[in-house]
């Protein structure tokens, strides 16, 4: 997993376009994110990266684009399940942790299925000096469309990365003719299927540095912050 900055960083208003998007596809060719100034949903799916703008509409982007934060990978798929009947995301994640055969490292998965409805959202570009992340989410669009054929793009970090990255799940969206999308809020989806990439290798880069980070410099700076 190759990730642009921390969550937390994010979390406090570090918005500034880092890494482009060429050279996440150099390290990936599926993920999430958002763009500079916080400008819309990141969906990184079979090598092309996709914004999803505050007005819902999806744009191909090019590799000139910046990101303050996204992680990506190239997705190797080690497990795969049917889903039917899936009634809401909570009840999705709940069966991802029922196959994952560990809590303890990073997972990248795709849904691909016929969804009854999802409900998605999109942030707009802030504008300097940026707010905190709770405060730039207040103005988010959200977007609800139903019988919608698409792609559910997440990861699932284990708890004892919480800030470096979100602990637990977090998932995207976007249909498979491009007009829909967004962070993923809730999903019904009739039926599909599941893949999931089991990662336990990890590089980030850090705002203003760009200096690769491996994972063992990153997970001693969480139990730094612990022991503290």
């Amino acid at each position: 997993m190759y990730q642009v900055s921390t969550f937390s960083a994010l979390s406090q208003g570090v918005y500034d376009g880092v890494s482009s998007v060429g050279t996440l596809k150099q390290y990936g060719n599926m993920g999430i994110g958002t763009f500079d100034a916080l400008d819309g949903e990141m969906v990184c799916l079979d090598g092309q990266v996709y914004k999803v703008k505050v007005d819902g509409t999806i744009m191909a982007m090019g590799d000139e684009v910046t990101s303050p934060f996204a992680m990506v990978t190239f997705f190797d798929a080690d497990q795969t399940k049917q889903l039917n009947n899936v009634n809401g995301l909570s009840n999705l994640t709940s069966l991802i942790d029922s196959v994952i055969p560990s809590n303890a490292t990073m997972y990248a998965f795709k849904v691909h299925g016929n969804f009854s409805h999802v409900k998605t959202r999109s942030v707009p570009a802030q504008v300097k000096p940026y707010p905190v992340l709770a405060d730039a989410v207040k103005n988010q669009s959200v977007f609800e469309d139903e019988n919608v054929t698409g792609t559910i793009v997440g990861v699932r970090f284990p708890a004892y990365m919480d800030g470096v990255n979100v602990a637990g799940y977090h998932c995207h969206f976007i249909s498979d003719d491009r007009q829909f999308g967004g962070h993923l809020l809730d999903c019904t989806m009739d039926n599909g299927t599941l893949v999931i990439d089991q990662t336990d290798r990890f590089t980030m880069v850090l705002p203003g540095s760009m200096q690769g980070v491996s994972a063992a410099k990153a997970n001693s700076t969480v139990v730094s912050a612990i022991e503290q």
